[in-house]
């Protein structure tokens, strides 16, 4: 399973869903000023608040799908990246280690 891919789709669909509601407020606030019910400053103001509060939910929310996501791994057993690595280097260690006694055998 490569969590990386997953969790690269979660994130493309959290910035689709983004920009997708970046979209329809745009046109939300495009009918308001065409109706007269919002001037163009009033509307780039609000679209502005939106958009900001949107990125921020975002980021939040892309914290939150990382921290899930590591604590899903974590319960299926799979292993950190880090320890991984530790193992590597272990196993490097007792193969030099048979390496090394192989070789005083022979002597």
């Amino acid at each position: 399973m490569d969590s990386n891919n997953w969790m690269r789709q979660l994130l493309m669909l959290g910035i689709g869903t983004t920009s997708m509601m970046a979209e329809k407020l745009k046109e939300v606030s495009d009918q308001l000023v065409k109706d007269g019910k919002l001037n163009p400053e009033q509307a780039k103001a609000v679209m502005d608040d939106m958009l900001n509060r949107l990125k921020s939910e975002q980021g939040s929310w892309e914290t939150n799908m990382q921290r899930q996501m590591r604590n899903m791994m974590q319960d299926l057993g799979v292993a950190r990246q880090s320890e991984v690595d530790e193992l590597r280097g272990r196993i490097d260690r007792l193969e030099r280690q048979v390496r090394d006694l192989e070789n005083k055998l022979w002597r």
